[in-house]
Order: structure tokens, then C-alpha cells, then sequence
């Protein structure tokens, strides 16, 4: 299997400034303290101060960088009911998918060929991944889908046996959280019936077994052989077939 290889931006500057101030949102520890707060359900500012023991205005600033960035969405909704009635609040949740977002924009960063005069940034960059995984309990990977109509979609690997394949009307009720399910639109990627690919957990780390697709697995371009597992990095490429309607995945782990 080819070498895991760096993503180089070091002539893209502007790139670098903007990955220097996303971290320094996320590497202030309140700030991640308030997106577990409010991971279950939207809370008030209010509410929010008074789970991590901070004053309102304090909290205010925080959740507005939360906010441009992305992770926290903030919506109307009413407050508490007093004397003089129910009144409308602004309240904050964390945005659809922005959990796996987070986890694949760290992992997609931890690639990043950083330029020199900008090494302190590497190691912000470890210390936030590890602080983010330790304040969301998620130090499971991802699969991150490149390509075709679902790019963008991240899957968290919550179970320690993941089938992937495309979907089949005749047994649509296959699509279970075990599953990565995908659209009819990936039309060379083997049903999940009889799955493209399983990936497993193991006491050595992560694997990914084609289990006699016709369209073949690659692993970082080279093809797997079927019916065989094989270790997975992170930063591996992974293509169930290849062409147009083929589906292409970037693996995320912590190491």
C-alpha cells in the first residue's frame, strides 16, 4: 500500500490564517465546555453561563465565535414562564452535523503541511483535537465522502463492525446504525445487502475488507484484494470502484 501522503498548502497563506483563527476559537476550553452543554438540547445564554459557572456576558462572547464558525446555530425559541408570562429567547444548539464536521476538519488538518514560521500552529492543532475528543466522549474515526451527490457527508464509526454500500429498494429497511448507507446515485458501489466493504475494529487498530465487490476497493489507488483485511491510517484514501458514480472516502483516526 502507497505511503500516507501530506497535504501541502504552504503556499496558501490565506489558508493558513484562517485555520490559525479557527483553532483559536475551538482551543479555549470554555468554549468547548459550552458545546457539550448544549449537545443534547438548545439552551439559553442564561442557562448556559450557569452550567459552566460564568458570567453572562462572558458566555455572550463566546457563543458568538461559536457561532461564526459554524458550530452553533441560534434560533428563537421561549424562556422560562415568570409572572409576567412566557417571553421569547435566543437559544443555542449545536448546527446539524457539526459534531462530525469538527472531527473531519481536524482530521483534514492534521495533514496540512504546515509552512515554516508557523510551527507553533501544529502543535495548537494536536491539543485542540485532543481536547475536542476529550470533551465529546467521540474519539471513534470518521469516513469522510469526497465525491458524488452525498459529498461532504461525514459518518462517525460508533460500532466495531461497519457494512458500506449503496442502497436497495428491495430491502429498504436495511439501514441500521451499523450501516453506511448510500444513495442509488453511486451506482457502481456493490449494495449494502451483500456490502461493498466492512470495516472492523481489531486490538490493532482499524481494517477494511472488500468483500467481492465488482467494482473492486482501492487504498490509496492501489486495489485490495477481496476477501481480505487490510490495515487502515489515518489520512488513507479509500474508493469503492472507480469512475463518475464511484464513492470515494478519506478515513480519520487519531493517529
Amino acid at each position: 500500500m502507497a505511503d500516507k501522503k501530506t497535504v501541502c498548502v504552504s503556499t496558501d497563506p490565506e489558508f493558513i490564517q484562517e485555520l490559525s483563527e479557527y483553532l483559536e476559537v475551538l482551543s479555549n476550553p470554555v468554549r468547548l465546555k459550552i458545546l457539550k452543554v448544549i449537545e443534547r438540547e438548545p439552551k439559553e445564554i442564561s442557562e448556559i453561563a450557569s452550567r459552566i459557572d460564568t458570567s453572562y456576558a462572558n458566555t455572550k462572547k463566546h457563543i458568538d465565535q461559536l457561532v461564526r464558525i459554524g458550530l452553533v446555530k441560534k434560533e428563537a425559541g421561549f424562556g422560562r414562564e415568570t409572572v409576567k408570562g412566557i417571553h421569547p429567547v435566543w437559544k443555542f444548539s449545536l448546527a446539524e452535523g457539526s459534531l462530525e464536521m469538527l472531527i473531519k476538519n481536524l482530521g483534514v488538518f492534521s495533514r496540512v503541511n504546515i509552512p515554516m514560521g508557523f510551527g507553533e500552529m501544529q502543535e495548537k492543532l494536536a491539543s485542540v483535537r485532543a481536547a475536542v475528543m476529550k470533551e465529546s466522549g467521540s474519539n471513534f474515526p470518521a469516513l469522510h465522502l469526497v465525491g458524488g451527490s452525498w459529498a461532504g457527508h461525514t459518518f462517525l464509526l460508533k460500532k466495531d463492525h461497519i457494512a458500506v454500500g449503496r442502497s436497495d429498494p428491495d430491502t429498504p429497511s436495511r439501514n441500521s446504525e451499523n450501516d453506511i448507507v448510500l444513495p442509488e446515485t453511486y451506482a457502481m458501489v456493490t449494495r449494502i445487502t451483500k456490502p461493498h466493504v466492512v470495516i472492523s475494529r481489531s486490538p490493532s487498530g482499524w481494517q477494511i475488507e472488500d468483500r467481492g465487490s465488482s467494482g473492486g476497493t482501492y487504498v490509496n489507488t492501489e486495489l485490495i484484494a477481496p476477501m481480505h483485511k487490510t490495515m487502515l491510517k489515518n489520512g488513507d484514501m479509500i474508493d469503492l470502484a472507480l469512475g463518475e458514480s464511484a464513492a470515494r472516502f478519506l478515513f480519520i483516526a487519531d493517529s
